[in-house]
């Protein structure tokens, strides 16, 4: 049975309005948001470090750890110092979340790479979300960014994603194998919840018994 889903998706997909009615609809656990806090916290960021990082745009540091803040939350999520805080201790972090965070299941994954982080998991249902640029564009403008803002976001963030994911799993960024569905949104968020759900509830019927779990051994 699903007791975990991963939500990756093309940036202005609207996968984060998406994955929190899901969570709403099953009370299920959103880590999306909380995410970014969890991380924070173990790393005991100061806000001051945000603005620092924010300059040194050439950093590699700075261009991976992207991957994961830039999104509805990037620009308030707090970074720790460049000295103690590096892209592969922030990895390891999110990894250590993803793997507490499942054992209590019910819950919800948006981004930061958690199909990978979670690809053996026969309990977790991956998705992927897309769109056409258009859709994309429209969403990302509806959210609040000047046209300006949503095409250099359109343009750079999923590309950072793909170096991402290429860096840590050496994998393509999507990796078609690794996800139940991928949707495009464009289809409206209510039919995207209703296929999700639906699949979700198709596959679980169809999936084999354990003999032991039959028998109550």
């Amino acid at each position: 049975m699903f007791r975990i889903i991963t939500v990756e998706r093309e940036y202005g997909s609207g996968a984060a309005a998406i994955s929190a009615e899901l969570s709403r609809r099953l009370g299920w656990k959103l880590w999306d948001e909380q995410l970014t806090h969890e991380i924070a916290k173990l790393a005991n960021v100061e806000h001051s470090v945000v603005r620092r990082c924010e300059e040194r745009v050439d950093s590699r540091f700075h261009r991976l750890a992207r991957v994961f803040w830039r999104g509805s939350f990037e620009r308030s999520a707090p970074l720790a110092s460049m000295d103690t805080f590096d892209a592969d201790r922030m990895v390891a972090m999110v990894g250590q979340v993803f793997s507490e965070a499942a054992e209590q299941g019910n819950c919800i994954f948006v981004g930061r790479g958690a199909a990978y982080f979670l690809r053996d998991r026969p309990d977790a249902f991956h998705v992927f979300l897309y769109a056409p640029r258009a859709e994309k564009f429209r969403r990302t403008v509806a959210a609040g960014k000047s046209e300006r803002e949503a095409n250099e976001l359109l343009d750079t963030v999923d590309r950072d994603r793909v170096e991402f994911i290429r860096h840590y799993f050496n994998a393509d960024w999507p990796t078609r194998a690794l996800y139940h569905m991928m949707l495009n949104t464009a289809m409206g968020n209510e039919n995207v919840l209703s296929a999700i759900q639906s699949a979700m509830q198709k596959i679980d019927t169809q999936q084999p018994i354990d003999p032991q779990q039959k028998t109550g051994r």
